[in-house]
């Protein structure tokens, strides 16, 4: 990954991004006790900000938080980040956290003013050999807590199940619960079986994945069939064709999982149609105003 772009947003300031500092009694650093969202930017413009910002506040309400931002307050602040920044292709990482307490206490939970911390890093881009060849993945079982629908900076599972698919010199870890498939380590999962696109339901295992929803909303756009609909470890291995989504990674299509193809092992004829249309719909909110 880049290194991350110079000037932060914390707590009302644009500061540089390594002078930025925070209390080591907060509550997000002792407890994870906060929620966060990564949003990719085309060309200085938000991709689906509406979305980012209402899964946020749904997030913070899951851990009896209010919003500490309006829509507008969040808006404005991005904007001025993002340009201070240099615009163009970027991505934008925001968090809040309960904020700092003096003392550390599980309960009752404290009224103190929110930590509220953003940074922007350049967009990856995907090499075209992904594009030609698609990705390895590797499967492991699902050992994160319970609340994955929350955005929780709680990351620490993920982190270790990403870390299995770099110890494999594998892209991703997808993950099985039960004997089906829940998500990946760091982005949902959809697969092709029997030409309809299949993803797991939104429940309390599963993050409501903001690019997720573009997918559903454009397989509508080009005739796709698509259901929400368990998936077991069988039709995940089986499938015509698998896909991660992302918000930094877009639509990836999987070609090898735990060693083995998955369908002709080359991305697929759905996935390729799916991945134009996705790029036609970035440049035509790209030309709209935000």
């Amino acid at each position: 990954m880049a290194e991350p772009l110079p000037l932060c947003y914390l707590n009302g300031a644009f500061l540089p991004l390594r002078e930025a500092r925070i209390s080591p009694l907060d509550r997000g650093f002792l407890y994870a006790d906060g929620v966060y969202e990564v949003m990719p930017v085309y060309a200085g413009r938000p991709f689906r900000l509406a979305e980012h910002c209402a899964r946020l506040a749904r997030s913070l309400a899951e851990l009896r938080m209010e919003d500490p931002m309006s829509g507008a307050e969040w808006r404005a602040m991005m904007a001025q980040l993002i340009e201070r920044n240099g615009g163009g292709d970027q991505y934008l990482y925001w968090q809040v956290t309960r904020g700092a307490e003096w003392g550390r206490n599980h309960a009752p939970l404290p009224v103190v003013p929110r930590t509220i911390f953003a940074f922007c890093a350049p967009l990856p881009v995907a090499p075209p050999e992904l594009l030609e060849r698609g990705l390895a993945c590797i499967t492991a079982q699902d050992t994160r807590w319970a609340r994955c629908d929350v955005k929780s900076v709680a990351l620490l599972a993920n982190v270790l199940l990403r870390q299995l698919s770099v110890d494999a010199g594998a892209a991703e870890t997808i993950l099985l619960r039960n004997g089906e498939l829940t998500e990946a380590s760091a982005a949902a999962v959809h697969v092709v079986v029997h030409g309809e696109l299949r993803t797991p339901p939104q429940t309390a295992r599963v993050l409501p994945g903001t690019t997720r929803g573009v997918i559903e909303e454009l397989a509508e756009r080009i005739g796709l069939r698509h259901r929400p609909v368990r998936v077991t470890e069988a039709q995940l291995r089986g499938a015509e064709e698998v896909w991660l989504s992302a918000a930094t990674r877009e639509l990836a299509p999987v070609t090898r999982l735990d060693g083995r193809p998955i369908g002709t092992g080359t991305p697929g004829p759905v996935w390729r149609r799916m991945y134009e249309e996705f790029q036609r719909y970035k440049q035509a909110l790209t030309a709209a105003p935000w």
